[in-house]
């Protein structure tokens, strides 16, 4: 079995789909010993190659990096170069197949924002790529996603029967593990300016994160704990307050919190697990997630978490954390405070998180991708024959 991937956003591992073909890609290798794997990408990401195989082959295809570089690599050079390469199947980790595929085509569709969320459709060029895609998603022969919140969503907005869709969960990187040694996580604390004692946000700051509910959630935590636990907002804070992307230094100045929230900006991947681990708890109040994986990756570095009650991060958190309204601000204090000052409360949800984050694990991504694989070369890309 010869499998190509798409392999566009190797470079970018801060990325949903950088991470899953980076994770996937040796999961799958590991799985499957007569797997064969070519990886198709632009020429300036080969050089970042770190898996090695005799049964994987790299192809840098020469690409403009550019937005319309990027559709012509994923609708004419990615399939020319399967068909050439004699690829059994095409498997494109992300929303973006190509819509004449000339040979059986997978694509994981991560989630739908674009179609979901009106805020997020963007100018005209981007709602012609969002059409594009669309359409071409309608014509690839499987689909799979991330949550069974996400397969709802591709049946309702993209018209695709829930039969062709198969629900494959991911997982969180290896190296997301609880960071015990005291003097890493002093290095951290005084790498990012962290305090001793802190709430941990780790995200982006588009609206749909929801930073907004979490800042009016903390008026509440102040008011009960003073400045006990100062809330590190961590990540790239917007250039420009805008909508779509709000400032939260202005709206936590406004609500009278400005004191007591910290902003050590972009955390490198190689430290979050310490961060995570330094972190008493970690909140993520968002309002739609395909997937979200950095409740799996606080859980896996066992740290207890708050998160929203929809979309997808139900089936992620099930019991191990607490699950909130992403409108309901005093909910979203009330389940900071407690585990900040229940210690029993805090240890039983760390130990569930943990116990929950080993459930997901890259080879049980791999085994069921494979098994789609299969499934679908022995059916000969019947997709009415395909199991849900």
């Amino acid at each position: 079995m010869r499998i190509a991937l798409n392999g566009w956003f190797w470079d970018q591992p801060t990325t949903g789909s950088g991470q899953m073909v980076r994770h996937l890609l040796p999961a799958l290798l590991e799985a499957d010993e007569g797997l064969e794997i070519l990886l198709v990408l632009p020429r300036w990401a080969a050089d970042q190659i770190t898996v090695r195989s005799s049964r994987m082959q790299v192809v840098a295809a020469p690409c403009h990096p550019s937005h319309l570089g990027k559709v012509w690599f994923e609708q004419v050079t990615f399939p020319r170069l399967c068909a050439q390469h004699g690829a059994d199947l095409a498997h494109i980790p992300y929303f973006a197949p190509p819509l004449q595929p000339l040979q059986p085509t997978l694509v994981t569709i991560h989630d739908l924002i674009p179609l979901v969320l009106p805020a997020y459709r963007g100018g005209p060029l981007v709602r012609l790529y969002t059409a594009l895609v669309a359409t071409a998603a309608r014509r690839a022969h499987f689909i799979l996603t991330d949550s069974q919140a996400s397969r709802q969503d591709i049946q309702e907005h993209l018209g695709i029967s829930r039969d062709r869709v198969r629900v494959v969960y991911l997982a969180a990187a290896p190296h997301y593990r609880p960071v015990c040694d005291a003097a890493a996580l002093r290095t951290v604390r005084e790498k990012y300016r962290l305090p001793e004692q802190f709430v941990l946000w780790l995200s982006g700051f588009d609206v749909r994160k929801n930073a907004a509910a979490l800042l009016h959630a903390y008026t509440w935590v102040v008011d009960a704990l003073g400045d006990a636990y100062p809330l590190v907002m961590a990540g790239k804070l917007p250039e420009r307050d805008t909508p779509l992307f709000p400032d939260p230094r202005r709206i936590a100045t406004q609500l009278g919190i400005g004191a007591a929230v910290r902003y050590p900006g972009y955390i490198a991947e190689e430290d979050k697990p310490a961060v995570y681990s330094a972190a008493r708890v970690f909140v993520y109040p968002s309002r739609y997630e395909g997937f979200g994986l950095p409740v799996l990756e606080a859980m896996a570095c066992g740290t207890p978490v708050v998160t929203s009650n929809v979309s997808a991060l139900p089936e992620l958190a099930g019991d191990a954390a607490f699950q909130v309204s992403p409108e309901d601000t005093r909910a979203i204090g009330a389940a900071i405070i407690a585990l900040c000052v229940d210690a029993a409360l805090h240890a039983e949800m760390r130990r569930r998180g943990l116990a929950r984050a080993a459930t997901f694990t890259w080879q049980r991504t791999a085994v069921a991708t494979l098994d789609v694989y299969r499934h679908l070369l022995q059916n000969r890309f019947r997709t009415d024959n395909v199991l849900s």
